[in-house]
């Protein structure tokens, strides 16, 4: 399964996701000291980000012909976990309503981290495989959408509606750089979203109102949850000004702001390190999605197209789920459980999206082999 290339990884890339990681880990310490004064977080992230460099250098040496040959049972052990979670504690895990844990005891896995990008390299199989059927109006799409619902049910009944849609987009997106007639891919996408919203709308009419009553209410002479949490998180923001009134000194994360660790985090580093730091996150975080697209781009140049499907997919779903969390932080979306990547506290999603970028390292490296003309390279 292991395999050298005789090549390290990208230089520039390396470093930026490594400084970024960094980063993040010194802002999930001092945003997370708002509990109690504990350490218990920093000591955890550190164990997961430890946890996540090892995956990732492990995915280092694994072929991308590897994930192409197992890339439906990848998908099928995922979807089993994803249903492990409906089971009675101590092995299903559910919190403010939401079922989307496993207890393993010292670790609290969430499955819907791992779909996303269990679903991409199993995706980016099918579009291979189904290249002729993607080409024909409505037949690659219908067999899509089942693949988005196998998941997609699970994650709806799971109440993570967040995750749901991240996937189904990622989905799509791929769908659509593959060559999907847009017609066909504009119908399907807006019955999904007219589905989801007929869903908020009659799940007993609490969700649709958080989602609505974001946009139809005044910011700051309102006080629930929801419109509280995007006020807070733009006095901080408000607080940092330009640069910032020093690491660890901010105050929003003391009682103020809820999960200022994980999603609101970035309203953190716009208290304690000003605007200077917010950009120094974009531009930074930019930098890694570009040199990813291009490492996609470079492996459909050598005709690898799984490997190129694989690299877009990911620099998709990372770019929804950055975007998306920053939004939400600056007051443009309703706050919702999207952890900002690289950055926030977590351990399902810190490990897996270090891995994903182990597997991005991977396709640069082989595009850059001497072999990668050969047909064990996809």
């Amino acid at each position: 399964m292991f395999e050298k290339t005789g090549l390290l990884p990208d230089k520039n890339l390396t470093i930026a996701i490594l400084i970024l990681l960094i980063f993040g880990w010194i802002m999930s310490f001092s945003s997370s000291l708002g509990h109690f004064g504990s350490y218990s977080y920093f000591y955890k992230q550190t164990v997961f980000i430890s946890l996540g460099l090892i995956a990732a250098y492990a995915c280092l040496k694994i072929p991308l012909y590897f994930y192409k040959n197992n890339a439906k049972l990848i998908f099928l052990f995922t979807l089993f976990f994803l249903a492990l979670v409906f089971l009675p504690e101590p092995i299903g895990r559910t919190v403010n309503g939401s079922t989307r844990w496993i207890n393993f005891v010292f670790f609290k896995f969430q499955p819907s981290e791992m779909m996303k990008i269990a679903i991409i390299l199993y995706m980016a199989d099918f579009l291979i495989r189904h290249e002729k059927d993607v080409l024909k109006p409505w037949m690659g799409l219908i067999k899509t959408l089942i693949i988005i619902s196998s998941s997609g049910i699970l994650l709806l009944l799971e109440m993570d509606l967040g995750a749901t849609a991240i996937i189904s987009l990622t989905v799509l997106i791929m769908l659509f750089a593959a060559g999907a007639y847009l017609k066909q891919l504009s119908i399907v996408g807006a019955s999904l979203i007219s589905s989801i919203g007929l869903w908020l709308y009659l799940d007993g009419g609490v969700r649709w109102i958080r989602m609505t009553e974001f946009w139809q209410i005044d910011l700051w002479e309102n006080d629930s949850a929801k419109v509280y949490q995007t006020k807070q998180a733009l006095i901080g923001i408000a607080r940092g000004d330009w640069t910032g009134v020093g690491l660890g000194n901010g105050i929003q994360k003391y009682t103020k702001l809820p999960e200022p660790h994980t999603d609101m985090i970035f309203s953190i580093i716009g208290e304690e390190i000003g605007i200077i730091g917010m950009l120094f996150v974009i531009f930074t975080f930019g930098f890694i999605m570009l040199k990813g697209f291009k490492i996609a781009k470079d492996a459909l140049k050598h005709k690898r197209k799984y490997s190129s499907y694989v690299g877009f997919g990911i620099c998709t779903w990372l770019s929804l789920q950055f975007s998306v969390n920053i939004s939400m932080n600056l007051g443009l979306i309703p706050p919702k459980g999207f952890p900002l990547p690289l950055i926030s506290y977590g351990g399902s999603s810190m490990i897996f999206v270090l891995i994903a970028l182990g597997i991005l390292l991977r396709i640069d490296m082989e595009n850059r082999c001497e072999y990668s003309k050969q047909k064990k390279y996809v």
